[in-house]
């Protein structure tokens, strides 16, 4: 997910209220290519990760450098081409706080509250916003890279965030949500940026 230009300081407190300017931090990783909307892998369903090992750690690394240089909110699996149930997060909620963490094989097991449309863009969209309606809370449970339990509960922005990333494991796109004159309007803009 792209970060939103919401005119918000970039050093937001994190979960435990400590400011941090640098989102990059000591990760470790290699930048990959993003994928861009059109590749089928953006398309496909994810398969659930069955092997928690070195190999894993080091894609979820790949995955926040990537996020990271690509100064987004959040990034899956499949947006780096890998066809995996997995996302990465950084990202600020509602009260300004900010989360930071990853979750393999994801279940959205809550989006509820008041519908709230703001503007939402995509990685593998690049440089297009879209007012895009999302429910206000949601809460993601699965596991991390040793596969001990999280669960993950978000509102605001950062819930916005957990079902953007959820729903590119189950191979859609935010404009997928898009419906009637947003959605025509959308695709225009994307085939136009492509052109």
């Amino acid at each position: 997910m792209a970060k939103a230009a919401r005119g918000r300081d970039d050093r937001r407190r994190d979960r435990r209220g400590d400011r941090r300017g640098d989102r990059r931090g000591d990760r470790r990783g290699t930048v990959r290519p993003i994928r861009r909307l059109g590749d089928p892998v953006l398309r496909t369903e994810c398969d659930p990760v069955r092997t928690f090992d070195a190999a894993l750690e080091r894609l979820v690394d790949d995955m926040f450098v990537t996020m990271y240089e690509a100064d987004g909110a959040g990034l899956a699996a499949n947006q780096i081409g890998v066809s995996q149930q997995i996302f990465v997060y950084d990202c600020a909620d509602d009260e300004d706080v900010r989360h930071i963490g990853h979750v393999i094989n994801p279940v959205l097991v809550a989006a509820d509250g008041e519908t709230v449309v703001e503007q939402e863009g995509c990685l593998s969209v690049p440089g297009l916003n879209f007012a895009t309606p999302r429910q206000a809370h949601a809460v993601v449970e699965g596991v991390d890279v040793r596969g001990e339990p999280v669960r993950v509960e978000g509102t605001g922005y950062f819930a916005r965030c957990l079902l953007h990333e959820c729903g590119h494991l189950r191979g859609q796109v935010y404009i997928d949500v898009l419906s009637g004159d947003a959605r025509r309007e959308a695709m225009r803009a994307i085939r136009a940026a492509e052109a």
